[in-house]
């Protein structure tokens, strides 16, 4: 089949790697690793099947995954965005996605929280993040005229814009932001990624808390493997920390 034809052809049954993280808590968690399941859920009412990608293999396995999957969802959580084992498979599934990009394969990377820091830091070359008062907040979005033409905006009911501009409906956890002015002040981060929404802390500063980058023909090489690297197969646990409960699936 020509390369032609093949990207006429929709898949309707896209497969979405979640990369793990490693538990901070591994006596609470039980686990060496884990998954928000709240993340495997969101994936998964948009219609997507989920796989997980562990971390501490090789590039050449990752290669593997890469060509297998459709995207890859880099979650929030708290690790070195440049020298923790997240960091580094983040950096080769985020090259990966270049070159593809480069020959006119499309390969979404989608990062949220720590994973959009980490895209930052991949784009720029260096950690640009900055204190801000983001811990624990509820913000309006300020949309950017780029919002005209944002591909993650623009299946979005008009109501619901209005009220993500106008209200405090998106929820903050993060120490560390990456600020209007060092994005614009980087040429890298500014030519790769144009910024979608920001937002202001209390203390006055304005941070990126959307942004887009520069489509997805990989699968499997037979349904069997397909199916038992998603990870329906795992069974998601209810675990309680020092902090909240929360539902996460388990990895040693």
């Amino acid at each position: 089949m020509s390369g032609h034809n093949r990207r006429r052809i929709l898949n309707d049954r896209p497969v979405i790697g979640i990369l793990v993280q490693l538990a901070r808590e591994e006596l609470t968690f039980r686990a060496k690793m884990y998954i928000a399941a709240p993340n495997v859920k969101h994936l998964e009412s948009a219609g997507c099947r989920v796989t997980p990608v562990r971390l501490y293999l090789s590039e050449s396995e990752y290669e593997r995954i890469f060509y297998s999957i459709n995207g890859i969802l880099l979650p929030g959580g708290a690790v070195d965005i440049q020298s923790s084992e997240f960091a580094r498979v983040s950096g080769i599934f985020y090259r990966l996605a270049i070159q593809a990009g480069d020959r006119g394969d499309y390969f979404p990377v989608w990062g949220t929280c720590l994973g959009h820091q980490l895209l930052t830091a991949l784009t720029a070359g260096l950690n640009l993040l900055r204190l801000t008062d983001s811990g624990n907040a509820a913000l309006p979005l300020h949309f950017t005229p780029e919002i005209k033409s944002c591909r993650m905006f623009r299946d979005f009911p008009p109501e619901m814009m209005r009220a993500l501009g106008e209200n405090s409906l998106t929820g903050h956890f993060h120490k560390y932001s990456i600020t209007l002015d060092d994005f614009e002040a980087n040429e890298k981060l500014r030519s790769f990624y144009r910024v979608v929404s920001t937002n202001t802390d209390p203390q006055g500063i304005t941070f990126v808390s959307t942004m887009e980058a520069r489509k997805s023909l990989h699968c499997f090489e037979s349904r069997e493997e397909e199916e038992a690297a998603l990870i329906n197969s795992c069974i998601p646990t209810y675990v309680q920390t020092k902090k909240c409960g929360r539902i996460i699936y388990k990895f040693d």
